[in-house]
């Protein structure tokens, strides 16, 4: 997204890309508050705003707070919570919510309203696509299978400041876990009385972060986010007024840069080619991996049969050159996926080296046309096949969507004898809609970190998780995530090889396809300071954003 979450493009991809900018530069104190507003553009429009509900916190981690924040390169600060403690054997949190952590509208915020919230989005009912987030809180699993009530997992207030959580077993990420706003409060008394109202408007909403939005109606195209004066840490928060506006292409966006009207702009790869050397371009790396996600519940019993073979997956994945892909085609300055995890995402904790590339597998990402051709023909032959017939579903609202599904295209038609594939580019509210039904032969997903730690990637491609489109489902690979998840979670070294194990079954089997690791580039106005950018999580923070 988690989020692209997430972020996210497919599965991070959910809520809208945030893009950045300013106004122009103030000549005095009065003028530099008056001056205080950021004018951004979006991608998509806000999908929603419930916390319960969201795909991914790119624009709205702004707006809602949990115990942490996360700060420069992806570490905790603080947030909600004026402490937090764990017990030795790492199955206890414990912590302390600020006597002055208030909801927008002035009342306090209460050790309850974290309890209310957390019961609410772990509820099946709810239908949270992050409820696989709150495994290893007591009783979180069997709640999410219906086995037991939400009333049971173990959250609980002492007082109207203290949240204790009860883990099954010790969590390595909880902490930058509980930085991600998924896990933030909510005001019972406020959701009861707005009723059915409730996130489907601006007004219906409470917020607990720096800034709370306004002008947001459902579906409109443009909304603002404004300080919220009732917010903890007020005091460092320059900004007065965020607004956004959704920009559907790259061409709209260079020109409403050019003209004053936005100060941070995405960039096509052909836009790139002609303003790398432009004072204001700039790149942004994040931990987003592009993958395809095969259905191996295809409706099509051809397509289920041609998708279930590892043969014309690995041949779908050799005849792909991502070096051109992503110098030539791009150029954007994303690169080549070492395989299914982010690279620079997690390191060994007993060697320093990257998982990704403990993962990796030869003969898997690379470009190999002969042994691309070698595999197809060996995989129609395996399951009684001369051609086939595939169609590829795609959002097209990310600034390379057009030229990402015409390379596929061309790229296997030019490679694999016997192939056709349409393209279904649609906006990403209703590709999404489509890969969540399992209505695709193959998509083009992708996820984003939502904390450092293989595990936000490595979970998703477990049986049962809803972004586990394709509903790839392999014992081994199962077991080995739930090993890391249980009875070797307390051991780092065996925790760490349990998943470098996994990734390397899953990219050896191919159960997705990774196309490329994403960095944005953009144009921006040397104006805007203090603008925070994390590689996983909430991807963008303004909190101590300001105009000089």
């Amino acid at each position: 997204m988690t989020g692209i979450k997430k972020f996210a493009i497919g599965a991070v991809g959910v809520s809208a890309v945030l893009l950045l900018a300013a106004c122009g530069q103030s000549k005095s104190s009065s003028q530099s508050q008056e001056k205080q507003v950021l004018n951004l553009s979006a991608a998509a429009a806000l999908d929603t705003i419930d916390i319960s509900k969201a795909t991914g916190y790119g624009q709205t981690g702004n707006v809602f707070e949990s115990f942490y924040r996360l700060g420069k390169k992806g570490k905790t600060t603080p947030g909600l919570a004026k402490s937090g403690s764990v017990s030795k054997d790492g199955k206890t949190w414990t912590f302390v919510i600020r006597s002055n952590a208030k909801w927008s509208n002035g009342e306090k915020i209460t050790a309850q309203d974290f309890v209310y919230s957390w019961r609410r989005s772990i509820n099946p009912k709810t239908a949270s696509p992050y409820a696989y987030l709150f495994s290893g809180v007591k009783n979180a699993d069997q709640i999410i299978a219906g086995k037991k009530a939400p009333s049971s997992l173990g959250i609980s207030a002492k007082g109207d400041n203290t949240v204790v959580v009860k883990l099954e077993r010790p969590i390595a990420y909880f902490k930058v876990l509980m930085a991600y706003p998924l896990f933030g409060p909510q005001n019972e008394a406020f959701i009861k009385k707005t009723g059915k109202k409730y996130a489907t408007s601006s007004k219906y909403m409470l917020y607990s972060g720096p800034f709370k939005i306004t002008g947001w109606k459902g579906t409109n195209d443009t909304w603002s986010f404004v300080k919220n004066n009732y917010y903890w840490d007020k005091k460092v928060v320059k900004l007065k007024k965020i607004n956004f506006q959704v920009v559907k292409t790259t061409n709209t966006g260079y020109q409403l840069y050019q003209q004053g009207k936005l100060d941070m702009t995405p960039l096509s790869s052909e836009q790139v080619k002609n303003l790398k050397s432009n004072k204001d371009f700039k790149t942004y790396p994040y931990s987003y991996v592009s993958f395809l996600a095969y259905n191996f519940n295809d409706k099509d019993q051809t397509v289920k049969k041609a998708l279930s073979n590892k043969k014309i997956r690995l041949a779908l994945s050799l005849a792909l050159d991502r070096q051109v892909l992503t110098k030539k085609v791009f150029g954007d300055g994303s690169s080549v996926p070492k395989g299914f995890v982010a690279s620079g995402l997690a390191y060994d904790p007993s060697t320093g080296a990257d998982f990704a590339s403990q993962g990796k597998i030869k003969n898997t990402v690379d470009y190999n046309e002969n042994l691309a051709k070698k595999y197809w023909k060996q995989g129609l032959k395996e399951i009684g096949l001369s051609k086939l017939s595939l169609t590829l579903l795609a959002s097209n609202e990310s600034t390379n969507a057009d030229a990402l599904t015409q390379y596929l295209q061309s790229q296997w038609t030019k490679v694999l004898s016997g192939i056709s594939v349409k393209v279904n580019a649609i906006p990403s509210k209703n590709a999404y809609t489509k890969a969540s039904s399992g209505d695709f032969d193959i998509y083009v997903s992708g996820w984003g970190g939502d904390f450092s730690d293989p595990m936000t990637f490595m979970q998703i491609l477990q049986k049962g998780t809803s972004y586990n489109y394709g509903k790839w489902n392999n014992k081994q690979y199962n077991a080995l995530v739930q090993k890391a998840l249980t009875t070797d979670a307390n051991n780092t070294t065996k925790r760490w090889q349990d998943l470098v194990d996994a990734l390397k079954l899953a990219n050896s089997e191919q159960a997705v396809t990774p196309i490329y690791e994403q960095t944005t580039a953009y144009l921006q106005k040397s104006k805007v300071k203090g603008i925070i950018h994390n590689t996983a999580g909430t991807q963008w923070s303004y909190k101590y954003a300001y105009i000089k």
